[in-house]
């Protein structure tokens, strides 16, 4: 992600209130980035506003568990070709992290799935093809920082694939309000992207087909 400061935007997604249905079978929660130290020069205000999309996103993530989707974690390896993801995660969560708020909200768990990637892209020299292929998925909620970079060159590449892209616009953050904005905008009118905000994500089972009865 960008060493920048950060803010999201909503590019009117709060304008449309209606809930999305999402089936539970074909959907994956990608996390990018969001376990970061965020320990730059003028990290402050980029911190502040993460915090405030780890709320929103930490909500969204304990919902998408509780009802089957799988989280993957795609992180940034930060050019440590022989990093581990666990030490990552020590890393980001010690208090001696500038980031260590956002790190611990959004901590993974034992049943989280993670890829490490070494370049902007979720899919760039990483096994997240893989990954999806073997979990059946054919939509990814794309979430995290920065939007217009990591989470942007992300969606590029699962559009590319032909994947059904949901960006909630109050879990994403980019640089600026304007670089949200436009990623945002990017990913829904290029992209053919939804991004309604987190709390509109309805998450639902396919219904079984009836069983029928004995005579």
């Amino acid at each position: 992600m960008s060493r920048s400061v950060a803010h999201h935007g909503n590019a009117r997604a709060g304008a449309d209130k209606r809930p999305v249905a999402l089936p539970v079978s074909g959907t994956a929660l990608l996390l990018i980035d969001v376990i970061n130290d965020l320990a730059f020069d003028g990290s402050d205000t980029l911190i502040a506003q993460a915090e405030s999309m780890a709320a929103p996103l930490a909500r969204l993530k304990r919902r998408a568990n509780a009802a089957g989707v799988p989280t993957i974690y795609i992180n940034d390896n930060f050019g440590q070709w022989r990093s581990d993801f666990r030490r990552t995660v020590a890393h980001c969560t010690a208090r001696s992290s500038p980031g260590h708020r956002v790190s611990r909200r959004l901590r993974p768990t034992a049943r989280d799935y993670f890829v490490l990637k070494p370049k902007h892209s979720g899919f760039f020299d990483t096994t997240l093809d893989t990954l999806l292929e073997t979990l059946r998925i054919r939509r990814v909620i794309l979430t995290g920082m920065a939007g217009n970079i990591c989470v942007l060159f992300t969606a590029n590449d699962a559009y590319m694939r032909e994947y059904k892209i949901i960006a909630p616009a109050d879990c994403i953050v980019s640089n600026t309000a304007a670089d949200n904005d436009h990623a945002l905008r990017q990913i829904k009118t290029v992209l053919k992207g939804d991004i309604a905000v987190s709390t509109r994500l309805r998450f639902h089972s396919r219904p079984h087909p009836p069983t029928a009865r004995r005579r």
